[in-house]
C-alpha cells in the first residue's frame, strides 16, 4: 500500500492507494469517525461494491443514500437527496458521511456534508481512475447549475481518501480511458517524465495493470497534494490544475453531458496545447504530442462537429477562472510548466474553435 499525506487548513490527512481496501476493515474504521457515518454511493457502483464497504464498516453505518449515476444528475436534487438521508439518520455533528463513488458521487457527498451541520467529516473512496487520480483529492466540492459546471459548491477537505486498485476491475472501458485525460494533465502540469512514462507504458495502463497503475496514481496524487497545499482555496497555483478544463467543461456542459468529463478535458488539453503554440507561449508540436497519445488511449481531440463554437464561448464566460479583467485560460509552456494568460477575444476565440472542429 501507498500513502500519501496531503496538508490542508484543517489538518494533515492521507490518500491511501492499493489492492483490496475495500476490504480492509481496520483501515476503514480508522478513515472514519467512531459516531457513525452515512454512505453516499449510486445506482451504478452500489450494487458492486456497497456490501463490501457495510460489511467493513459494520454497526458504524447509521444509513445509505444512493444517487443516480451520472453528471446529468450532479445538481441541487442530488444534493438535497443526500441532506435529506443525514438528517433522516440522525447523523450528529460527531459523524461523517463516505463517498462511495466517481466524481459525482464525491462532489455531491463532500458538498452535503460541508453543508450539513455547518461541516461534517466527509471520507472519499473514490471507484473510477478519475476520481482516484483528481476529483477525490483537494476537498473541491459541489454540484452543476444549467448554466455550467461546479458553479455551486464549497472547499471541503476530507478525513481520508482510501483508492482501492481492485474496483478499478469494474470500470466501464470508455470511463478507464476517459480518466487518462487528467493523468496526462498532470504530466504537463509538473512532470515530463510521467509524460514520457505514460507514452512508453499506455498499453499496460490500459490493460489495468496495477503494477504500472499503482505508481502513476501515485504521482498524480503527489502532484496535486503539493499543489493543493500551496493553494488550497484556488487563489493562485491552484488554477493550473485546471489546466485545459475552461474548453472542456464548456464542451462539455454543450455536449449536454453525452461526452464523458474526461474526454471534453482531453479535447480541452489539446485546445490549450495549440492556442498556446498559436500565441508563441509554447514550443511547436506539444499539441500534436498531446493529441497522439490522446488518441492512442482512445479520446476525442478535436471538438465534435456538431457542437456550436459560439455557444461554447459563451459557456466559457461564465468559467470560474473569470476575474475582473475577464476570462483567463491554463495554458502550457512547455512539458511540466504552465501560466496562466488572458484569452482571446470571443471572435477569436470562436474562429480558434472552428479550425480545431471536425470537419472545420
Amino acid at each position: 500500500m501507498i500513502r500519501i499525506d496531503v496538508p490542508s487548513s484543517s489538518g494533515s490527512y492521507p490518500i491511501h492507494i492499493g489492492a483490496g481496501l475495500l476490504r480492509r476493515a481496520d483501515l476503514l474504521l480508522e478513515a472514519t469517525p467512531a459516531a457513525g457515518v452515512v454512505v453516499v454511493t449510486d445506482d451504478r457502483v452500489g450494487p458492486l461494491h456497497l456490501a463490501t464497504l457495510l460489511e467493513g464498516l459494520g454497526p458504524r453505518v447509521l444509513g445509505s443514500v444512493t444517487l443516480r449515476n451520472g453528471e446529468a444528475h450532479k445538481d441541487l436534487d442530488a444534493w438535497r437527496q443526500v441532506l435529506d438521508g443525514l438528517v433522516a439518520a440522525g447523523l450528529s455533528r460527531a459523524g461523517g458521511v463516505v463517498a462511495l463513488g466517481g466524481g459525482v458521487v464525491g462532489d455531491v457527498a463532500g458538498f452535503a456534508a460541508a453543508s450539513y451541520l455547518r461541516g461534517v467529516a466527509v471520507t472519499q473512496i473514490p471507484t473510477t481512475l478519475l476520481a482516484q487520480v483528481d476529483a477525490a483529492i483537494g476537498g473541491k466540492t459541489g454540484v452543476d447549475h444549467p448554466a455550467g459546471k461546479n458553479l455551486i459548491g464549497a472547499f471541503h477537505q476530507p478525513r481520508a481518501v482510501i483508492s482501492d486498485l481492485e474496483v478499478l476491475a469494474t470500470l466501464d472501458a470508455r470511463d478507464l480511458r476517459a480518466a487518462l485525460s487528467e493523468v496526462v494533465k498532470h504530466a504537463l502540469i509538473a512532470d515530463a517524465d510521467l509524460l514520457m512514462q505514460l507514452e512508453a507504458s499506455l498499453d499496460a495502463v490500459l490493460a489495468r495493470d496495477p503494477a504500472v497503475l499503482a505508481p502513476v496514481i501515485a504521482r498524480c496524487c503527489d502532484i496535486k497534494a503539493r499543489i493543493v497545499a500551496a493553494d488550497e482555496r484556488e487563489a493562485g497555483a491552484r488554477a493550473s490544475l485546471n489546466l485545459g478544463h475552461t474548453f472542456g467543461h464548456a464542451i462539455e456542459t454543450a455536449s449536454g453531458y453525452a461526452l464523458r468529463h474526461g474526454e471534453a478535458v482531453a479535447i480541452g488539453l489539446v485546445l490549450a496545447a495549440a492556442l498556446a503554440e498559436a500565441q508563441g507561449d509554447c514550443e511547436r508540436g506539444l499539441a500534436q504530442r498531446v493529441a497522439t497519445l490522446l488518441h492512442r488511449a482512445g479520446l476525442p481531440t478535436r471538438v465534435p462537429g456538431d457542437l456550436d463554437p459560439a455557444e461554447i464561448v459563451d459557456l466559457m464566460a461564465v468559467d470560474k477562472k473569470r476575474d475582473a479583467s475577464g476570462l483567463r485560460l491554463v495554458l502550457p509552456l512547455r512539458v511540466g510548466a504552465v501560466s496562466l494568460r488572458p484569452a482571446p477575444g470571443r471572435d477569436d476565440l470562436i474562429r480558434f474553435l472552428s479550425e480545431h472542429t471536425e470537419g472545420g
